[in-house]
């Protein structure tokens, strides 16, 4: 268990570095940005990339992960003995790396993707790309090995997100009480929304209904009731009739009808909308309980937040548009 000599580092050096992130209203020093360079420069002033715009947009988004992984990590270097809970959430990024592995693998593609740095906690050795079976020898991802080929890309996918959540929440039952409480929460909300964001993607996109839904779900349980519970009530909505969904308990996540024009449920918005909701969740978690896992679950996951407003900009920016256009069209977080 970290001291609290540990904890205390860990979570001033956590506000230091939320406070000169560019979410809330740190997010305003980019509306001005209309250029690659100048988006570079603002997020690494001592050494940015003297590169044409199109090379920039590669390497700027790979530098982004970087410096998300880096904060990360930097705090997790205060714990002597960081507990699993927290070393598993930072492995969100190796799920994520490992995902897109799989994918080019089935591509056909030499290349291997980009790996995003999380030093001591990688498992997988990616060196050994496109060898699925080199590549998680003696790694809880050893089933791999024998299941590409044999399953889709989605069910791989789905089944990598059912077992990191299974391994985290089991984590997570293994710290105090005092020390989960708010980690927990906002981990079983991350669930509850991953589900029906899961389930609306796979209705609109896939055609899939019923038990081969079921099956995708992460169906862990909090005080009895089973985090899938949301997600499984949405089976019997009409997907075009926004009269059906009136009574559920998520209607955030619905994009809202428009005068004049047909209404079809939109995943984009869902997912968007559940991203807000998360965040604004760690937000306000962050500063409740200062020398806990709490805080530093939170820290995590509003560094991934920043990777991705960050990511979207460069995005943006690599199509010519603006970074306050980029911003509005995501909707992004204050």
């Amino acid at each position: 268990m970290a001291s609290t000599g540990e904890r205390a580092f860990a979570w001033a050096k956590a506000c230091g570095i939320i406070g000169k992130s560019f979410l809330g209203k740190g997010i305003q020093r980019l509306y001005p940005i209309t250029r690659l360079s100048e988006l570079d420069r603002a997020l690494f002033p001592a050494n940015p990339l003297d590169l044409p715009e199109r090379e920039l947009s590669v390497a700027l988004e790979r530098r982004i992960a970087e410096r998300a992984s880096a904060h990360v990590l930097s705090i997790m270097d205060a714990f002597s003995q960081p507990s699993a809970a927290l070393a598993t959430l930072v492995r969100s990024w190796e799920t994520a790396d490992l995902k897109a592995c799989l994918a080019a693998i089935s591509a056909g593609q030499k290349a291997r993707p980009p790996i995003t740095d999380i030093g001591a906690y990688r498992t997988v050795n990616f060196d050994a790309f496109p060898d699925i079976a080199g590549m998680t020898a003696g790694t809880d991802h050893a089933w791999l090995a024998g299941a590409h080929g044999e399953k889709s890309l989605v069910d791989l996918e789905t089944e990598l997100d059912l077992r990191y959540y299974r391994t985290l929440w089991s984590d997570l039952a293994s710290l105090p009480k005092s020390d989960r409480h708010g980690f927990q929460s906002l981990i079983a909300e991350e669930i509850t929304l991953k589900n029906i964001v899961w389930t609306l993607r796979l209705r609109v996109y896939y055609k899939l209904d019923g038990p081969e839904l079921d099956s995708r779900l992460v169906n862990l349980e909090r005080k009895g009731i089973s985090l899938a519970k949301a997600a499984r009530d949405t089976n019997g909505f009409a997907l075009d009739k926004r009269e059906d969904w009136k009574d559920w308990k998520h209607p955030y996540l619905l994009n809202p009808e428009k005068p004049g024009e047909y209404w079809r449920l939109d995943p984009r918005f869902a997912q968007n909308s559940a991203a807000r909701r998360l965040y604004s969740h760690a937000k306000s978690l962050f500063r409740r309980n200062p020398f806990s896992s709490d805080t530093i679950a939170c820290f995590i996951k509003l560094m991934q937040f920043e990777e991705d407003i960050l990511t979207s900009v460069a995005e943006g920016l690599a199509l010519g548009i603006p970074a306050r256009e980029a911003l509005a069209s995501i909707e992004v977080f204050s």
